[in-house]
């Protein structure tokens, strides 16, 4: 049995690692629940697929989710103290641009054969650009290896197939830009 962990002094204690590019950091290792504390500011491209519901609850500031389905970007927004289940499978895109902000997200953990994937979309016109699936060992060690999997790619690679407008990569920037410019997301909530 665990002992109860003061969640104040543990923040305190991991501030310095809740820093982009991903800024989260697991609570408790080899447990069944991923219990994650995601800090802010970070805005990203890439698009999760899990294979598993994630709870969020947003407990300083404020940050949004990006969903991409089918061709389309919505928002959903969620302000300090809000709490959230996203269900299996839904593409989202956690967006943090708020200095100090701060979640909790847990998540299942992956049995063996179980993968998560990441994927990028077109600003442009939605379509998918490229997906990378992933046997997730450690949810804060293996996703920089998974966005500089994509960041190393050529123009040609990250072009889209649709349009051929070319994916920015890890301009994060320039991409969010141009899906701003292409439709206004619509809010969920």
């Amino acid at each position: 049995m665990r002992s109860p962990i003061n969640f104040s002094r543990w923040i305190e204690a991991h501030q310095h690692k809740l820093q982009p590019p991903v800024g989260n950091q697991q609570v408790w290792d080899k447990s069944e629940l991923i219990v994650t504390v995601v800090g802010g500011p970070n805005q990203r491209t890439d698009f999760h697929d899990d294979p598993y519901e994630e709870y969020f609850h947003q407990f300083k500031g404020n940050a949004h989710l990006l969903i991409a389905d089918r061709g389309k970007f919505e928002r959903v927004d969620l302000r300090e103290g809000d709490i959230f289940l996203l269900p299996a499978h839904v593409r989202h895109s956690p967006q943090r641009p708020e200095p100090g902000s701060l979640c909790t997200v847990i998540e299942s953990s992956r049995p063996a054969g179980v993968k998560d994937a990441f994927e990028w979309y077109c600003a442009h016109c939605g379509d998918l650009v490229r997906r990378i699936e992933v046997q997730l060992g450690s949810i804060v060690d293996d996703l920089p290896g998974v966005y500089r999997q994509f960041y190393e790619t050529t123009d040609e690679q990250r072009s889209c197939p649709s349009c051929g407008a070319v994916h920015p990569g890890r301009d994060w920037q320039r991409w969010h830009a141009q899906r701003e410019a292409a439709a206004t997301p619509r809010a969920l909530t």
